[in-house]
């Protein structure tokens, strides 16, 4: 037998490692760059409190030329508030929902900001079956399992990473979740990356890997009103979403597991409509229930018109406040877009400058898999396994008109 010369067996190695290396760029795609821009200012870091244990929390500012500024913590992964530039010499606003302390975000409130995860939304009896093995989770929404759990992704603190990309300021979040964390099996390393680009844009980039089987629906919950927050409800904001069909839900929310049309229901948000539906003319078609068990309003997920799965940034959303003309666009890569209008806010919470946050203050715009999809076969899988890396994008670009 004829053995290769050393030399030769060296360079065919690194070959084959350089061929390896090259078949790899889809994984690295979405990773953060680390490429400094000597233009923009790194995230500034401060005390934000700590937890019962003596945990220290710290709150990042990210700021890029023009006013705008968005402030995240490492507790929850949750965006704290969002200063976008008002038209002229106007003060910026403050277009997010939250509290001025962590103190607010300890005490119970209806994740304002938050990271949800494992799986954002709900599934339903707080079971699923896997691999022929049924998994028992937290029951924390009645008779079914809300956004994590009890102790989820947004009562975490994560291990942040303050850098510049070629985008603009970062904040690289990132936390491990033990097999079993709540019901879940596998262990997993999620990550939640948020940029402000120099347009002003929020760039929200949620990943994670696992070393067994297990499922996963990652979902940024900011409560948005683009009046500023406190000032009042969203009943005058336009709404349009890229919809024909949306998920109907049981009197737990659960979806029935039909796709229903939204022409001629008080769904349709359909960007073709001339005028543009308001979300107040919406919530008041749908009243609350006699049993004052659901309060009314929208609350439901939004099948994204041509999605399909190949990672491609769709606009999916677009809000706008009459008075201001301010908007917002939502574009994404996943498959729904859970509106909610903010239906159990009772103005019991004070929020940030002891403003009461009453019923309908602002609206939920969160991409993500459609909800309880373990369920459903034939639905878009919330499943993960070893090997195959979990992403979801999504992005926050405002405007005027």
């Amino acid at each position: 037998m004829i053995r290769p010369l050393p030399c030769l067996r060296v360079m065919a190695n690194a070959f084959l490692w350089m061929a390896g290396f090259l078949a790899m760029p889809a994984l690295f795609a979405s990773e953060p760059s680390r490429t400094m821009n000597p233009t923009l200012r790194p995230p500034t870091q401060r005390s934000f409190g700590s937890l019962a244990d003596g945990t220290a929390v710290s709150l990042y500012t990210l700021e890029v030329p023009g006013g705008w500024r968005a402030e995240v913590t490492d507790y929850g992964a949750i965006l704290t508030s969002l200063l976008v530039p008002a038209e002229g010499d106007g003060k910026p606003v403050d277009v997010v929902l939250g509290f001025d302390s962590l103190d607010g975000y300890l005490a119970r409130h209806p994740y304002f900001g938050a990271t949800c995860g494992r799986v954002a939304n709900r599934i339903a009896g707080g079971m699923f079956d896997l691999d022929g093995k049924r998994y028992t989770l937290a029951k924390n929404n009645g008779p079914n399992h809300l956004h994590g759990g009890l102790a989820g992704f947004d009562k975490k603190v994560w291990k942040a990473t303050p850098l510049v990309s070629e985008r603009g300021p970062a904040i690289d979040f990132q936390t491990v979740s033990p097999d079993g964390d709540e019901g879940y099996p596998g262990a997993i390393t999620a990550r939640v990356t948020y940029t402000l680009t120099t347009d002003g844009e929020l760039w929200v980039e949620m990943s994670a890997t696992t070393d067994k089987p297990t499922i996963i629906n990652m979902a940024h919950h900011s409560y948005w009103n683009l009046a500023g927050q406190g000032s009042g409800s969203i009943h005058d904001h336009e709404l349009s979403v890229a919809a024909d069909t949306y998920l109907p839900v049981d009197a737990g929310s659960i979806p029935t597991g039909e796709f229903a049309p939204v022409a001629g229901t008080p769904f349709d948000l359909r960007p073709e409509r001339r005028p543009a539906a308001t979300l107040g003319e919406a919530i008041a078609a749908i009243p609350a229930t006699a049993d004052g068990k659901n309060p009314g309003g929208i609350d439901h997920n939004f099948v994204v018109r041509g999605w399909k799965p190949d990672g491609s940034l769709r606009s999916v959303a677009l809000l706008r406040d009459r008075k201001s003309g301010r908007t917002l666009e939502i574009l994404s890569d996943q498959p729904g877009i859970q509106v909610y209008t903010a239906n159990y806010l009772d103005g019991s919470l004070k929020g940030k400058g002891g403003g009461a946050y009453g019923k309908h203050a602002a609206v939920c715009l969160e991409t993500q898999k459609y909800p309880d999809s373990i369920h459903h076969a034939d639905w878009p899988t919330t499943r993960l396994d070893p090997g195959r890396p979990y992403r979801h994008t999504m992005v926050h670009r405002f405007g005027s008109r």
